[in-house]
């Protein structure tokens, strides 16, 4: 038996059901996604107009109340923002790292799982054409049995096999169409929310970094005083040492 005639056999065998079965699967895994994304995109959601109002006011106040306005808010912009604040008194560039990372990890949270809706609005179709190809294939497979078989019965029951066949290889074309359609407009309008709160990051970002290059004392002013050093102890010990020695020898006191 060469490979052809094996394949053939293996797909007339097991049929085009199992495709069909797949992507109901991969719909169901599809559907689980949009909707944790869904919340997840409404969870992290925020007035930004607002949110850049209160960050501008309370950035005129003080450092401290501008965390405490961001660590109100749930949005990515304001995570960003907050890391930024926590290292402001080390200065502009230390802010801007800060936040830098933290754009990064945000942008890991907001793209998470959307790879699989991307991958499967991808390929969707084509798993659907693969059951369309065994449908067709068990088609010619009745076609040809039909030639070697010999009676009125034979050829009556032939055709209803191609038929029911080519029906089960269009219903998985269907499914196949049916399941990418979701994904690839639900993988759309995630990418499009991403992009949107990134660009809001930035915003946000650029309006902390300005006030802090502009205003340099607001980071220093948060910063712990450092420790004044004990400078006058060595004084205080060479006098304490030569009364002593004074004591020591009087006759030096009265040369």
């Amino acid at each position: 038996m060469n490979l052809v005639e094996w394949l053939k056999r293996v797909m007339v065998s097991t049929g085009a059901e199992w495709v069909m079965w797949l992507l109901i699967g991969l719909s169901i895994a599809s559907v689980a996604i949009i909707l944790e994304r869904a919340w997840f995109f409404n969870s992290v959601k925020d007035d930004l107009a607002k949110l850049s109002r209160d960050l501008q006011n309370t950035l005129g106040e003080s450092l401290e109340a501008a965390k405490k306005r961001m660590s109100q808010s749930p949005s990515a912009e304001a995570a960003v923002v907050s890391a930024g604040l926590s290292v402001a008194q080390f200065g502009v560039e230390a802010s801007e790292s800060a936040m830098e990372g933290a754009i990064a990890i945000q942008k890991m949270k907001l793209e998470r799982r959307l790879a699989f809706l991307s991958t499967l609005g991808n390929n969707a179709p084509f798993i659907g054409l693969l059951g369309t190809v065994i449908g067709v294939v068990m088609a010619f497979d009745a076609l040809g049995r039909q030639t070697a078989e010999v009676g009125a019965a034979a050829q009556q029951m032939a055709p209803q096999a191609v038929m029911a066949s080519i029906g089960e290889a269009l219903v998985a074309t269907a499914v196949g169409i049916a399941v990418a359609i979701p994904a690839v407009a639900a993988n759309n309008l995630f990418q499009r929310m991403t992009r949107a709160t990134l660009a809001n990051t930035e915003a946000l970002s650029g309006l902390l970094l300005v006030h802090l290059r502009g205003n340099p004392e607001l980071g220093a002013a948060e910063a712990e005083p450092a420790k004044p050093a004990a400078k006058k102890e060595e004084p205080k010990k060479e006098r304490a040492n030569k009364k002593s020695e004074k004591k020591a020898d009087p006759d030096a006191e009265e040369s």
